[in-house]
């Protein structure tokens, strides 16, 4: 009975550590927006360290659009039903002139991931279909899963909205192969994620830039490996007219992650 009583206290004590307790409020890491003179969200979850540190509570956890953010699970889902066979997938192009000179000719899932080409991934969804998306948005439990304002638009002008934590949990259960798809399918997705190669750090990310609330909103998500350990990262800005400040909207979402996840490692963040 005493050693019963002994494993049930051991249990709880370790369910209350490693990377999900509590994450802890540091307001200083807010600095990182001034030079952009923008506000801005920022979290970051190292697991070895058991450090999990974000800018801001409400934030955190409040639930915003994802934009192109989402392309990471448009891009499992495409793969997990086979309407993408793999990164070389081909679409072609609607002959319809963009602003975006990057999106102006057929590409494939790695190219249209990197160079975020919005109708590439609006086709894939229109492929994919509204009954598969709603199922595979319910098993991967991606944000609210609401596929309401059309199937080629609910992640950009519908209703589908997720939290920073969530983006962060989500991200997560990718690097660990944790989520409802294929090894093979999350490979993949981590590999076209790819945003910057150094030989002591590599970054996954996707951001995403839309719109809520009047509101622009800009996401940068992911993670950085190094051959000790894992970051992840979530930032978040928001602008009520990014005209007049539309560089510094586009930079800060990377920079601010960059800059921050290199001063974490380096001791200089804590």
């Amino acid at each position: 009975m005493i050693m019963y009583r002994f494993l049930i206290v051991f249990v709880i004590l370790l369910s209350s550590c490693g990377g999900n307790q509590e994450p802890l409020v540091r307001t200083s890491m807010r600095h990182y927006y001034e030079p952009y003179r923008i506000n801005g969200f920022l979290a970051l979850q190292d697991p070895l360290r058991e450090t999990n540190l974000i800018s801001d509570r409400e934030v955190f956890r409040g639930k915003y659009t994802p934009a192109s953010t989402f392309k990471i699970c448009n891009s499992l889902i495409g793969l997990e039903t086979g309407v993408l066979k793999d990164e070389k997938t081909v679409f072609e192009w609607d002959s319809v002139m963009r602003d975006n000179p990057d999106w102006n000719h057929s590409q494939n899932m790695a190219e249209a991931f990197q160079h975020s080409t919005v109708w590439y991934y609006q086709e894939l969804a229109r492929k994919i279909g509204g009954k598969q998306m709603k199922y595979w948005l319910d098993k991967a439990a991606y944000g609210n899963a609401d596929t309401t304002g059309g199937i080629d638009s609910f992640w950009l002008r519908g209703g589908l909205r997720i939290s920073p934590e969530e983006q962060l949990n989500f991200v997560k259960k990718l690097h660990n192969d944790e989520l409802p798809f294929s090894k093979r399918s999350m490979d993949i997705v981590k590999k076209v994620m790819i945003t910057k190669d150094s030989a002591d750090v590599v970054f996954h990310g996707k951001s995403g830039w839309g719109h809520q609330d009047r509101m622009d909103v800009g996401w940068f998500v992911g993670y950085a490996e190094t051959p000790e350990r894992v970051v992840y990262f979530c930032n978040l800005v928001r602008m009520a007219d990014t005209s007049s400040n539309q560089e510094n909207f586009n930079k800060s979402r990377r920079e601010v992650v960059y800059q921050a996840v290199y001063d974490y490692l380096k001791g200089n963040l804590k």
